[in-house]
Parts: structure tokens; C-alpha cells; sequence
């Protein structure tokens, strides 16, 4: 059996509430490659992304 280990997903306006930043600035980094995210599929005008709680962990460490 293999066991698949589950994690967290936040959204872009979740990312921008933690690390203090306007959702536009999220949006930005992760066009830009600054910032790892999962594209979702979409239909509409805007891209939805979800972001792996353990990144934001990791910039969060890096900056202090």
C-alpha cells in the first residue's frame, strides 16, 4: 500500500493574509517563479493558484 501524504493547500488571498502582502503582490511572485504554486484549472479571466502550506513555512524561516 502506499501511503500519500497530505498537505495543505492555501489559497492566494490565505498567503497574502500571512505574510502581510496584498493579493496582487502574491499573484505576482508566482508568475514571476519567486513563489511555488499549483496552477488550477480555470475558465474565467483570473488563474486560481494554491499554494503548499510548507513553502510559505520556508520564506516565512528564510526571513527570520
Amino acid at each position: 500500500m502506499i501511503e500519500i501524504e497530505e498537505e495543505e493547500l492555501l489559497t492566494v488571498r490565505e498567503v497574502a493574509k500571512r505574510l502581510r502582502v496584498d493579493t496582487t503582490t502574491v499573484r505576482r511572485w508566482i508568475t514571476q517563479g519567486l513563489l511555488e504554486a499549483v496552477i488550477l484549472p480555470h475558465t474565467g479571466k483570473r488563474r486560481g493558484y494554491r499554494v503548499h502550506i510548507k513553502t510559505i513555512n520556508a520564506l516565512i524561516d528564510r526571513k527570520s
